[in-house]
């Protein structure tokens, strides 16, 4: 199952209403494009921290990461959309993050 979602408050909805195992998270999201994103992934490991979390962004926003990879950084990544050249990376690091949880990865919520 994937759910795709428009905004933040979508994507903690999906997560917790199907509890997927991985949340693909771009930072910037509407309503303002800035750091919604972000904060949501944050919000996630705290209450879903099984799920596991790849941000997805075109630059480096250290303002939350350290927040995002506090307590457990098992499941957590953070991806630079230039640095992805073709689809097989972009799986390899899904399936990275996928694996520092319990769960195989079936269920997807993309930002």
């Amino acid at each position: 199952m994937v759910a795709k979602v428009g905004s933040a408050d979508e994507l903690i909805e999906a997560v917790h209403e199907f509890t997927p195992d991985i949340a693909v998270v771009d930072i910037r999201m509407p309503p303002t494009f800035t750091d919604e994103g972000l904060v949501a992934a944050v919000a996630l490991r705290r209450s879903h921290p099984d799920v596991g979390v790849l941000v997805f962004s075109q630059w480096v926003e250290t303002r939350y990461t350290t927040e995002l990879l506090a307590g457990n950084p098992q499941g957590v990544g953070y991806l630079l959309k230039d640095r992805v050249t073709d689809i097989a990376e972009f799986d390899a690091a899904v399936r990275r993050v996928a694996s520092g949880g319990p769960r195989s990865t079936r269920r997807w919520c993309v930002s």
